[in-house]
């Protein structure tokens, strides 16, 4: 099977059949193998009835025991053969299923990895989740047509001219038959695939529901919106479970089909051969190798209304592959520009927004949504005007803007691993540089905690970490990175007052030379700010530090100083809140303080850090 390291090849990315060809092709060694195995294994099934019949005609009628004894002791030598065929024959196949199953793994989850933030605009998660749950499933699956299948049109040849030897009648009845099946099943098949298709569709829209229930349910409840929400996701169920109905009748009637033909087919050859004897045309060691015939062309015909199964469903599954696979990453234009040679402004017209290199800018809005969407204009990972040294982002090679301008989302996935691996990443670090950015983003206390420190192992997600240590495990990663360019979207949102102090003030110190942009509406953040954009509906509505915005914007002031008991629900204090709850579930309730909420003994709590500044 392929190897989890190397390379997968190329996929083919022009239909669903070509891509199950292409599964084929790379593994051609093994699939012929198969092939061949199978073809062996059902042929030997075939010559039974004909060791029968020789037994019957040489050793039975005329009383011959040596005879009988020699075509007995052939039909028990293929017997046990062909078992052990069989053994070998399933192990084959097994290994041809699963290497297109970590094929397709593969190409879809490096796929997804090149087109990187351009994944998410261009396709949702369900339909992601549905391809590596269902999809590729449904693909090895089809597979299954190498081996039996091949082996079923070659026996079937064989068993026809078989037959021919023995009456041209029931050659010619036995090759009118498949044909006559192919007829009867081949509409059901088509069908299939158009009721195969809508029911995956729906299945990644269901999906998508799913995900977006599991990831905003406290901001859906806190709005009023979980019924709404419940009401679409048992809507779309319904609708799922209709199309699943449709798709089992087609189902059904086509397994009804591969068990009934069969049988039928049977019963009018023996038919048939039982009048041929009856007339004197074939002897009686004829008519039992005719039955035997018959009964073992029952297993091809099966595997041929089967094979049309899998491959019906199998090529609906190869086309969303497919088409997930035709997805292009975001690219720059063939003659893009070098970036600027020294750090320089980021201006982004649509918000105002104007980040001076070198200096610590702290975005501040009502609707955290809004603030976000700046820093993605900045990062280059949404469609925007923005300019970079007065040249337009988006015409600045790719490579170079990743380079040097980072973005860090504050739901950003952490994968399993040590703590150094997760905050170092593919490079080795030095020691005192992790230690720096660990102090940074006051992390000390999480190293000290964990029982091998650095080398301790932190489960995927960082579920073993609380919702403060795994913020402060995505700063220090950020701070390792090093950017010319930091964009973090709030980083100290599910921290408690003292440590948001901390960090803020060492983010600070730690990043004196170099360009960082947070969004936040914490004071202990923002008075640390060089420059502070208040932002009102995602545009600028006035610029400075946080204590000129203080004194001079009344709407500045409420919504930073204003007490979350009072809000009004907006999306800035539900995120806090948010966080809240997750450090107060994680046991860290003592101490901790609501965005934009100093309760008494908080402001003097912090070593002083805190001490006048909203007043």
């Amino acid at each position: 099977m392929i190897d989890a390291y190397a390379d997968p090849g190329t996929p083919e990315r022009r239909g669903g059949w070509r891509y199950l060809w292409w599964l084929v092709v790379r593994q051609a060694g093994r699939s012929a193998t198969g092939a061949v195995i199978a073809t062996v294994w059902m042929g030997l099934l075939a010559l039974t009835p004909y060791l029968l019949s020789r037994a019957i005609d040489d050793g039975l009628e005329p009383g011959d025991g040596t005879a009988l004894a020699g075509w007995t002791a052939a039909v028990l030598g293929a017997g046990v053969f062909n078992a052990w065929l069989g053994v070998v024959r399933h192990r084959t196949m097994t290994k041809v299923r699963m290497d297109g199953n970590f094929r397709t793994v593969k190409v879809v989850v490096e796929h997804a990895v090149r087109l990187g933030a351009a994944l998410p605009r261009q396709v949702g998660a369900g339909e992601v989740v549905t391809i590596g749950v269902g999809d590729v499933q449904t693909i090895s699956a089809s597979l299954t047509v190498v081996g039996p299948g091949v082996a079923s049109v070659v026996t079937y040849g064989v068993v026809a001219a078989l037959l021919l030897s023995v009456s041209v009648t029931l050659s010619v009845a036995i090759l009118l038959g498949v044909p006559l099946i192919a007829l009867l099943v081949g509409p059901l098949m088509g069908r299939l695939q158009g009721t195969e298709t809508d029911y995956r569709e729906r299945q990644a829209v269901l999906t998508a529901r799913i995900g977006d229930l599991a990831g905003g349910l406290r901001v859906l409840n806190g709005l009023g919106g979980k019924a709404l929400f419940a009401d679409a996701f048992r809507r779309d169920s319904r609708h799922l479970r209709d199309q699943g109905y449709r798709v089992g009748a087609v189902t059904s009637w086509i397994q009804a089909l591969g068990l009934g033909l069969p049988s039928l087919f049977l019963a009018v050859v023996t038919w048939l051969a039982a009048r041929l004897a009856a007339q004197g045309a074939i002897s009686i060691g004829e008519l039992v190798s005719v039955y035997g015939y018959v009964a073992v062309l029952v297993l091809p015909v099966y595997f041929f209304i089967e094979a049309g199964y899998q491959l019906s469903r199998g090529v609906v599954a190869a086309r969303r592959v497919v088409r997930f696979l035709s997805l292009e990453p975001d690219r720059a234009p063939a003659d893009a520009l070098d970036a600027p040679v020294s750090p320089a402004v980021l201006h982004d017209p649509a918000s105002g927004v104007r980040v001076v290199p070198g200096r610590l800018t702290v975005l501040v809005g009502a609707r955290s949504a809004e603030s976000e969407a700046v820093l993605d204009r900045l990062g280059r990972y949404a469609p925007s005007d923005v300019t970079w040294g007065g040249v337009r982002l988006d015409e600045v090679a790719l490579d170079q803007v990743r380079e040097r301008i980072l973005v860090a989302d504050n739901e950003a996935d952490l994968f399993a691993g040590t703590l150094r691996e997760l905050v170092g990443g593919r490079r080795d670090r030095a020691e005192d540089v992790i230690a720096r950015a660990v102090r940074a983003a006051s992390a000390d206390d999480i190293v000290l905690g964990l029982p091998e420190g650095l080398g301790s192992a932190v489960d995927a997600g960082g579920r073993s970490l609380s919702g403060g240590q795994r913020q402060r495990v995505r700063l220090v990663r950020a701070l390792l990175a090093d950017p010319e360019v930091l964009l973090a979207a709030e980083p100290t949102s599910a921290l408690d007052a003292h440590t948001e102090a901390a960090v803020a003030r060492r983010l600070r110190a730690e990043r004196s030379d170099r360009t960082t942009v947070v969004t936040s509406t914490s004071p202990l953040v923002l008075d640390r700010a060089d420059t502070v954009c208040f932002l009102v509906d995602g545009k600028v509505a006035a610029t400075g530090t946080h204590r000129e915005l203080l004194a001079a914007e009344p709407g500045y002031r409420a919504l930073v100083a204003r007490d979350l008991a009072a809000d009004d629900g907006s999306q800035a204090a539900g995120d806090q809140a948010d966080a809240v709850q997750a450090d107060g579930a994680a046991g860290r309730v003592p101490g901790v303080r609501e965005r934009g909420a100093t309760p008494a003994g908080t402001a003097r709590g912090g070593a002083g850090e805190t001490e006048g500044v909203v007043r």
